[in-house]
């Protein structure tokens, strides 16, 4: 479990203090669970990033001065609606022995011969939700699209989940379906718009 090192800060930290420390590359913050009492924290900016760049919703080992090492989670990140800058982050202390329920990303893996062919993948889902032990998340799902045709949908009832895993999206829910070329579509449909004139 990667390790998260954070720094405790004042509870009444004013907002100049909250920019001060944005713009000193770290992130305010604050982790909260049943075991402790909200407290505010700030992380490296670069280390959130590459976080949520590699598992968003992974199980991580949060570092804190005077409180010791637990296990957490994002909750919640809250970006700037112009620069996308990272402005304030919420994390949840766990049980491990606990289930958890959170999103899963999904890796689309494989070449179908219809896209080859020239049909489109169009995916309607890059995640999925599931509850399990945190010790069972994986930090991925594979979608195998090797295996469709033209016209073929996968839903989220067609992964292949671990046992230990448990799926809470709906099973009809459409993750991505392969669409035929724009071009050969209207191709098609210009005899019948000759034929009805």
């Amino acid at each position: 479990m990667e390790t998260l090192r954070a720094e405790v800060r004042d509870r009444n930290q004013p907002k100049s203090e909250r920019k001060r420390l944005r713009r000193e590359g770290k992130v305010p913050g604050v982790v909260y669970g049943k075991q402790r009492p909200n407290t505010p924290i700030a992380v490296e900016t670069k280390t959130l990033h590459a976080i949520l760049q590699r598992n968003p919703h992974g199980v991580y080992e949060m570092d804190v001065p005077g409180q010791g090492k637990f296990p957490v989670m994002i909750r919640e990140v809250q970006r700037d609606a112009l620069s996308q800058n990272l402005l304030h982050v919420d994390f949840h202390q766990i049980d491990l022995d606990e289930p958890v329920r959170t999103a899963v990303a999904l890796e689309f893996t494989g070449e179908s011969p219809a896209v080859r062919a020239g049909g489109v993948l169009t995916v309607f889902l890059d995640e999925v939700e599931v509850r399990c032990l945190p010790r069972h998340l994986p930090s991925s799902i594979t979608v195998d699209i090797s295996g469709m045709q033209m016209g073929d949908s996968v839903t989220a009832g067609d992964l292949q989940l671990p046992p230990e895993v448990e799926l809470v999206t709906e099973p009809d829910v459409p993750l991505a379906t392969i669409l035929e070329p724009q071009r050969a579509a209207e191709k098609d449909e210009e005899p019948a718009a000759d034929g009805a004139e």
